[in-house]
């Protein structure tokens, strides 16, 4: 996107609530974590972003365990389920915010316990929303996705461009 960027860990605790929407939580969130920042680094352009994976009514986060981490695999097999990511742009020093969230839809492949212990065994999954990442080996669980898939990913940053365009950020002054 020609932004160059420092990666700032936030300290900010995540809300975990299943009687809130999956939209509201991941919003939330990454506005936890974008103030969180900015409190550090007023006058700087921070960004949050929170990401969950939905299937009605349910929302999956991260597994706490590998055995968690199957059961999550095999609740979305040869389903379709939502993913949802939030992001906050936050300048504390001009009190600019701006929340919004993207979603895609991934429908997964029916899935064998063999393929879900081969993925399992190849991807770290218990730091991602609903024990998987489709840029690692998601051609072992993903039949297609409708939406954008770098939301998939964890930053929708289609979405994104428009919102740096909103905030007048130049295409030249993004890459300084």
């Amino acid at each position: 996107m020609g932004v160059s960027f420092e990666t700032v860990p936030s300290a900010a605790d995540e809300v975990h609530d299943e009687q809130r929407a999956a939209a509201h939580l991941c919003e939330l969130n990454a506005e936890r974590k974008a103030a969180e920042v900015s409190a550090r680094f007023p006058n700087d352009i921070i960004l949050g972003a929170d990401t969950l994976v939905t299937l009605p009514p349910r929302i999956y986060g991260k597994p706490r365990d590998l055995t968690m981490a199957k059961d999550f695999l095999r609740e979305l097999s040869g389903r379709t389920h939502e993913v949802i990511t939030g992001v906050c742009l936050m300048q504390l020093s001009t009190a600019r915010k701006s929340v919004f969230h993207d979603v895609t839809h991934v429908t997964f492949k029916t899935l064998s316990d063999v393929t879900i212990d081969c993925y399992i065994t190849q991807v770290a999954v218990l730091d991602k929303a609903g024990a998987y990442a489709i840029q690692e080996c998601g051609d072992l669980l993903v039949e297609k996705i409708s939406g954008s898939f770098s939301n998939v990913v964890g930053l929708p940053t289609e979405r994104l461009a428009q919102e740096f365009d909103r905030w007048s950020i130049p295409y030249s002054e993004r890459s300084r």
